[in-house]
């Protein structure tokens, strides 16, 4: 706290102020240096620095000079003070920034609840108080640690997270980038859901007979196309042409929206679906319509039908279903990559093969043989 405000050499340091602070450096008061000058009709104050900084009245001068040139040539002039404070809001804490981004991005994350769960549990006790230039290396290595014993997914989802959140906070000025790369880690423990053949039998027993009827369509739909949650929820009567045997997809995961196919089956199971809306809902536009006929946004009884119909308790209906769609192609021997790549709208088909190239069975079966005649042969 200064004690004595005074000009520190006015002759030779003009618009240079000195304040004598209660702390000491070198057995005497430390020296704080202040300068001031005009920018316009306005008077700026600006805080130089300390002696036991490494500051003095000519070092102060020089900043003095550099500011009165800079306004001189019509340049923009800001204050140490006010450099600060834009930094600062371009580099706000993790936590504000993870809080703008689950409310912006909220009504457009399919896993809002699961990621913000994520984030509290995982990310904010590491990062929450820190600004994203503070974060470095070290903090994301004693992320690793603290979730090593977990599954490998489980981490790879935290640091996704926390990339993604990173990367929002950058595109909304909120943010610098971070100065390194996150090394995500390998993902081995993905499971391939897909049903015996007495849950199948069970599964479209249980669909077929389902009370609310739009539920059990929604399921049989995801059965025989391997259609995501999302792009049920998205139909529209435009986006079914009986006449051309399509379903468009609008916006299907990662790509533009496209078409697939429609099977007899899947007709008839969309014809019914319209004449159940138009009875319940009428005048929606959406084929599988939520609350008041808008756009559905959940379907909160999969729970009870995977109980009722008897499925394992980690088995989640649409998702499964379409892993169980995709293994069931692979499986017949009848589809190459390529097609199963094609149906399921995936970007490119070394994600398919990927996922999927284990259950083709010719193929399993070929590599078997060819094994079993090299090892077998004599010598």
């Amino acid at each position: 706290m200064a004690t004595q405000k005074r000009r520190y050499h006015p002759k030779k340091w003009a618009g240079v102020y000195v304040y004598e602070t209660s702390d000491i450096f070198n057995g005497s008061p430390d020296l704080c240096f202040y300068i001031t000058f005009k920018s316009g009709r306005r008077l700026i104050w600006e805080k130089v620095g300390k002696t036991s900084e490494g500051y003095g009245p000519d070092v102060a001068a020089e900043i003095r000079a550099e500011r009165i040139k800079a306004i001189r040539h019509g340049e923009e002039v800001k204050t140490a003070r006010e450099i600060r404070r834009e930094q600062a809001e371009r580099d706000k804490p993790f936590a504000e920034i993870a809080d703008a981004y689950f409310d912006i991005k909220g009504p457009t994350l399919k896993g809002l609840t699961t990621d913000r769960n994520r984030y509290l549990k995982h990310l904010k006790p590491l990062f929450g108080k820190r600004s994203v230039s503070e974060i470095t290396p070290q903090m994301v290595e004693e992320l690793r640690m603290s979730l090593s014993e977990r599954k490998a997914a489980t981490l790879w989802n935290a640091l996704e997270l926390l990339r993604r959140i990173i990367n929002f906070g950058l595109k909304t000025n909120r943010c610098p980038a971070l100065r390194f790369q996150i090394e995500m880690p390998i993902k081995d423990n993905e499971v391939i859901e897909h049903l015996t053949p007495e849950e199948t039998r069970a599964f479209l027993d249980t669909a077929r007979t389902w009370p609310a009827r739009d539920v059990g369509n929604m399921l049989l739909l995801a059965f025989f196309t391997g259609m995501r949650r999302g792009e049920i929820f998205k139909l529209r009567d435009e986006d079914v042409a009986f006449d051309l045997k399509l379903i468009r997809l609008r916006d299907p995961k990662g790509r533009k929206t496209l078409s697939i196919g429609m099977s007899a089956l899947v007709e008839d199971l969309l014809r019914g679906q319209m004449e159940w809306r138009n009875e319940s809902f009428p005048g929606s536009p959406f084929l599988f319509p939520g609350k008041d006929g808008d756009m559905r946004k959940d379907c909160s009884a999969v729970d009870r039908f995977r109980k009722q119909a008897g499925l394992p308790p980690k088995f989640r209906p649409f998702h499964g279903l379409r892993h169980h769609f995709a293994v069931s192609l692979a499986n017949s021997g009848q589809f190459s990559m390529d097609m199963i790549s094609e149906m399921l709208t995936h970007k490119n088909v070394d994600f398919t093969r990927k996922k999927y190239a284990q259950f083709l069975p010719e193929t399993l079966a070929a590599a078997s043989n060819a094994a079993a005649a090299i090892l077998s042969a004599k010598r």
